[in-house]
């Protein structure tokens, strides 16, 4: 298959469940819910090193938020329950209620829920007071500009994680601004993210390795400067290769985002071909077909 002359590779992307919340931030406006949110999200890019994957998610009229102020969505994603507690916890903790002007708002309703606000309110020393608003609870913590305001419950859900395409392109430059064109398609789907920096990962690995104690470790077969010395899944005029991991509340809105993805980098120039990542079906039970997700584009 191609598109505008870049092959698509008749491959599959190997995804695996993951443990998703949904958060929603705002603030007084929307540089400074922004800011909460990128304080919120920052050092998420792998669960390989980090225990947590996140990334902002779509901006909310003010409509749409339950103050009537601006505001984000913030996605988290981990490998557990508890272990997504945990960052929930730390990042509305330590991101979010340190930021100027904050709120937090649970965004969605899942199959387990865990108390964040009910802890965090201790920080208030005995000055929390609470409120009932249609069932739910929420915690009035008094700071130096105001009050942060957090709900009591977040919901956690199923989620899918580690979706992904990977571009080939000849120079890094036009492959880089095409995977940026990508970047933006997927992040204009809800209910997903692309945790890594600016959406990019410039070093796709493997879950194996030479030495026994590393989890993870450079993707070799797709390393344009080690093709002399490996089994290179690189064509010969390949100079430079990116990758977009995704996380998506579930496998429909992670298979549009990457057709966005696709599509996008396929308007631009620079893009050789488009691949996927995948260890043959033991690394995860969800398979994303390339040629299916772009059936009738």
């Amino acid at each position: 298959m191609q598109i505008n002359g870049v092959l698509i590779e008749d491959t599959f992307a190997e995804a695996f469940p993951m443990w998703a919340a949904r958060l929603i931030i705002t603030a007084d406006s929307p540089e400074l819910a922004q800011q909460a949110v990128a304080a919120a999200t920052g050092l998420a890019f792998s669960i390989i090193g980090c225990g947590c994957e996140a990334g902002s998610g779509e901006i909310l009229s003010l409509k749409e938020t339950p103050d009537g102020r601006p505001g984000q969505v913030a996605l988290l994603y981990s490998y557990s329950p508890e272990k997504l507690e945990e960052h929930l916890m730390l990042r509305i903790g330590q991101g979010v209620l340190t930021s100027a002007t904050s709120a937090c708002f649970n965004g969605l309703e899942g199959e387990k829920t865990t108390k964040v606000g009910g802890k965090l309110r201790y920080y208030a020393d005995g000055f929390q007071s609470s409120k009932r608003l249609n069932g739910r609870r929420y915690w009035r913590i008094p700071v130096a500009d105001g009050e942060f305001l957090v709900e009591e419950s977040f919901g956690m859900t199923q989620g899918v994680g580690g979706g992904n395409l990977i571009f080939l392109g000849c120079e890094r430059l036009p492959l880089l601004e095409a995977a940026q064109a990508a970047v933006r398609a997927i992040r204009s789907v809800p209910g997903v993210v692309a945790p890594f920096p600016g959406g990019i990962c410039r070093s796709p690995s493997k879950p194996l390795s030479k030495y026994v104690n590393v989890r993870a470790s450079t993707n070799d077969a797709f390393c344009p400067t080690l093709r002399s010395r490996v089994d290179t899944w690189l064509p010969e005029d390949a100079g430079a290769v990116y990758e977009i991991v995704i996380d998506g509340l579930n496998e429909e809105s992670m298979g549009r985002a990457m057709q966005e993805g696709i599509l996008a980098a396929c308007r631009r120039g620079g893009v050789l071909g488009i691949t996927a990542g995948n260890y043959g079906g033991k690394l995860g039970p969800y398979q994303l077909h390339l040629h299916k997700i772009l059936e009738g584009c």
